[in-house]
């Protein structure tokens, strides 16, 4: 998990609770998806053991009958409907000639572009890339230091000295959590938001403008060079995250259906050949046939909390994320660290 000492991380920035930050962005989500299915079970087989006509309920049907057939009809249209989602998200990738030679030139440009930042031929791993970038924001972070470090300006220095500590310790962070994540798993996403790159600009060009009297030549392209830098990680950011997106929307459309049969199975089951008769006796002082329903209902209700918890990280971070470049929409992805009038 994020540093809670640090202020640049994601959770440092907005504050969040721990346990929060986990269930929302680092938890698996099968894991979350069993953790509410085992409160369902238990809510379930609570509130049958205090229902004490349950089993004549049961018997007569109608209600049992009732909610199950709900069921089958509500997870085959979920099904359905994650499934053409699905198909809409993998339409966007079949295009013409044309329009994938388009994004190949513009990935390439863009790749071009980064490279001479770096001085040599970026790698090809996403989570390589981002650190590639972090890395020579830092470096150009300390070739600024050095470039005012003789000036007369005390207030640049200072203030120039804070912003530098702070992207190089940001950047040392963000490197040290993408040596361990791959594309595919949440960890690289999650690396790059701890980056608050959009800030860093703008405490950047603000320090440039209001102490842009007293540069030099050197000092103004130190500035320029990290400004460049920062401005290269967002459009990376940004890609990464849509395509995580993709690949997050194709697993979620496989979770559906590999929970969905069961789901099916089990409450048209329970409708067609649930039995009070068949399921005699309690067990820890709970009639059996709670047990049983309980059980149903929660394979059935599985699909949902699948789909519940997969939209709701992909929508925590859209939230997070809903800006490109240098506006800030949120009071929380600022940090006093850099922010001089604080």
């Amino acid at each position: 998990m994020d540093d809670p000492l640090s202020s640049d991380t994601l959770r440092g920035r907005t504050g969040e609770n721990r346990i929060a930050h986990w269930l929302l962005l680092d938890v698996d989500r099968w894991l979350l998806a069993g953790i509410l299915s085992v409160a369902t079970f238990a809510t379930f087989v609570g509130l049958g053991a205090i229902a004490l006509p349950f089993r004549e309920a049961v018997e007569n049907g109608t209600p049992i009958d009732t909610a199950f057939q709900a069921l089958i009809a509500a997870i085959l249209t979920g099904v359905t409907l994650v499934v053409s989602i699905n198909q809409l998200v993998l339409s966007q990738e079949l295009g013409r000639l044309g329009d994938q030679y388009t994004w190949m030139d513009e990935a390439m440009t863009y790749r071009s572009d980064a490279e001479e930042l770096f001085g040599r031929v970026g790698p090809p791993d996403p989570a390589q890339f981002l650190q590639e970038l972090v890395k020579t924001s830092s470096d150009r972070a300390e070739a600024l230091r050095e470039a005012v470090a003789d000036t007369d300006d005390d207030a640049l220095r200072e203030r120039a000295e804070r912003l530098v500590e702070n992207v190089c310790r940001n950047s040392d962070e963000i490197r040290s959590q993408l040596e361990t994540s791959q594309f595919g798993e949440f960890g690289v996403l999650r690396s790059g938001l701890n980056y608050n790159y959009s800030w860093k600009i703008y405490a950047v060009r603000r320090l440039r403008d209001e102490h842009g009297e007293t540069l030099d030549e050197e000092q103004l392209a130190a500035f320029d060079g990290l400004i460049d830098s920062l401005t290269m990680f967002g459009p990376a950011l940004e890609h990464f995250k849509s395509l995580y997106f993709q690949w997050e929307l194709v697993h979620l459309t496989r979770s559906i259906l590999y929970a969905g049969l069961p789901g099916v199975i089990a409450a048209t089951a329970t409708v067609l050949y649930l039995d009070p008769e068949l399921v005699p006796g309690a067990t820890l002082g709970v009639d059996n046939i709670v047990w049983v329903v309980s059980a149903s209902g929660t394979i059935a209700l599985l699909p949902f909390f699948l789909l519940a918890v997969y939209v709701l990280r992909i929508a925590t971070v859209s939230k997070r994320t809903g800006s490109l470049g240098p506006f800030i929409l949120r009071r929380a992805e600022r940090t006093e660290a850099i922010d001089w009038d604080e």
